[in-house]
């Protein structure tokens, strides 16, 4: 990071602004002080203009990281089946779990929650996401908007750091594919991660 920063002519509050990480977090990480999250390496890579392996290939430049990189890996979801975990506002299921360091998080949604109470209100976390409306109707709350109501085969996209929640949005129920690049909500994360240490359906 050093090596890209000075190289750039930037200093630590430049690259401060252009990832929007911390100045501390980013002086701690230059001394060998603290390791950055997932989510934390996505932002700075962003921010430095890098593909995030060169953060970790000392012999891998810059320019290395402009070239193509195909990984040749493949992954098949059959049906609408993965690894679930239900909470009082939604059940998610998780497609494409052996695929690991994935740049996206497919998950479908069948959601329960009517009113912004029964969600837990708006929830706000790294990254973008986009979703399209499988069944039903589904009502798409966010921060700065009036809610957006979507119907079946209808889709959205949105900066996931601003507030949003999904309410089902009729009597027959909803069904979503929401697609995240950059992070998940911090409790979905916990929830996940607890039922695979129990290794059963999560419930919070």
């Amino acid at each position: 990071m050093r090596e890209l920063r000075r190289k750039n002519g930037w200093s630590l509050k430049d690259v401060s602004a252009r990832s929007g990480i911390s100045y501390s977090t980013l002086s701690k990480v230059e001394n060998n002080k603290l390791s950055l999250t997932y989510d934390k390496l996505i932002l700075l890579s962003r921010g430095l203009g890098v593909d995030m392996r060169v953060l970790f290939d000392a012999a891998l430049t810059p320019d290395e990281s402009t070239v193509p990189w195909v990984s040749a890996r493949r992954s098949v979801a059959r049906g609408l089946k993965g690894d679930d975990i239900e909470t009082p506002a939604y059940r998610l299921s998780f497609l494409f779990e052996e695929l690991s360091n994935k740049r996206m998080e497919p998950v479908v949604m069948r959601l329960k929650a009517q009113s912004l109470k029964d969600y837990g209100g708006l929830v706000r976390h790294p990254g973008e996401e986009m979703i399209l409306v499988l069944e039903g109707a589904v009502d798409v709350c966010t921060d700065g908007y009036e809610p957006l109501n979507l119907r079946k085969h209808d889709s959205a996209y949105l900066d996931s750091t601003m507030g949003h929640a999904y309410l089902q949005a009729g009597p027959e129920g909803a069904l979503l594919l929401a697609v995240c690049a950059g992070g998940l909500p911090q409790d979905v994360t916990k929830a996940r991660a607890q039922s695979k240490e129990r290794g059963i359906l999560g419930r919070s």
